[in-house]
């Protein structure tokens, strides 16, 4: 899987929708991961820009993240990453049947999320070179199958030839460690990567995931069968109260990039929400994004070669 994505390290960064950034993504890709700039909502020419400084900053490969239910302009993004040569498309939220052949016909690596087994067996037949399990631990908008991330990757492992990426829940080098015991080949991280020096979002965004516990995310949405994983706040609260009086175009327009933007990226949790994926529970601090890429490396060895003594242990009849 390294040698296709051409990167050191098996960490993905996830694609993080209207407030992907050039600057997080160039880190990212720059410690020796992958990053990934998130189409989200944003127009052709929105993401044209963020490709054009992501390639000023960084000469390594990148990822293009497109949200095929989400992003009304699917197909022309797709012929935006083969005329600008991206090397690797990331896709989501989506059938991508009508897709990847084309990326597929010129030499683009393609990843694609999926949130269930069945859902992986069709994208491998259908040429993905890389499959992303995603668990309902995730941040942002989720499969209504709701299979978490230790219960999902295993079966995707077992029913597919192809390698598996795990997102969702992954934080440390222990779900790094965890990740690679259930079958997976790396791991794709978002909410962690929010919490560094590195990415450019608003301080308030950053505090919050580093004072947040492990019941500090929600879900909206389910009435709608559009689920995302949220931040408590002030507008989510407001939002969870009248969820059930809105109408599904309510809903989306209350749930929209707009009003993420305007948390992520203003600071604003009374208009705004932010995303964020269970593992806040664990953040504490603010590492750059290559102090935490190498740390995770050192912890996962370090959590592999111990419990690998524990093992031996038992099965040696010792505690």
């Amino acid at each position: 899987m390294l040698e296709k994505l051409q990167i050191h390290y098996p960490i993905v960064q996830g694609g993080m929708g209207n407030i992907s950034d050039p600057r997080l993504v160039a880190s990212v890709s720059e410690a020796g991961g992958l990053g990934t700039i998130g189409c989200g909502t944003m127009t052709t020419e929105e993401v044209l820009e963020r490709i054009l400084e992501t390639k000023r900053l960084t000469k390594k490969p990148f990822a293009l993240n497109i949200p095929i239910a989400v992003n009304s302009q699917a197909k022309e993004l797709v012929q935006l990453a083969i005329e600008k040569e991206i090397p690797i498309v990331s896709l989501s939220a989506g059938n991508p049947s009508s897709y990847l052949p084309l990326l597929k016909a010129k030499g683009i690596v393609v990843l694609v999320v999926i949130a269930s087994v069945a859902h992986a067996k069709k994208a491998e037949e259908l040429g993905a070179d890389i499959l992303v399990a995603e668990g309902f631990e995730a941040a942002g908008i989720n499969a209504p199958t709701e299979l978490t991330t230790f219960t999902l990757l295993p079966q995707v492992v077992s029913a597919v030839q192809i390698p598996v990426i795990a997102a969702g829940g992954v934080g440390d080098g222990r779900g790094l460690a965890a990740a690679f015991m259930l079958g997976a080949s790396g791991v794709q991280m978002g909410t962690r990567f929010i919490a560094t020096k590195d990415a450019p979002y608003h301080a308030s965004y950053k505090q919050k995931l580093l004072e947040a516990s492990d019941t500090s995310t929600t879900i909206v949405g389910r009435k709608y069968g559009q689920v995302r994983r949220v931040l408590k706040g002030p507008y989510v609260e407001k939002l969870l109260l009248n969820e059930n009086k809105l109408s599904i175009q309510g809903y989306q327009t209350s749930t929209s990039e707009k009003q993420h933007v305007l948390g992520a990226i203003e600071g604003d949790d009374q208009l705004g929400f932010v995303n964020s994926g269970q593992v806040a529970g664990l953040l504490s601090d603010l590492p750059t994004v290559k102090q935490l890429i190498e740390r995770m490396m050192s912890e996962a060895e370090t959590q592999i070669t111990n419990q690998l003594k524990v093992f031996k242990q038992l099965v040696n009849g010792k505690s």
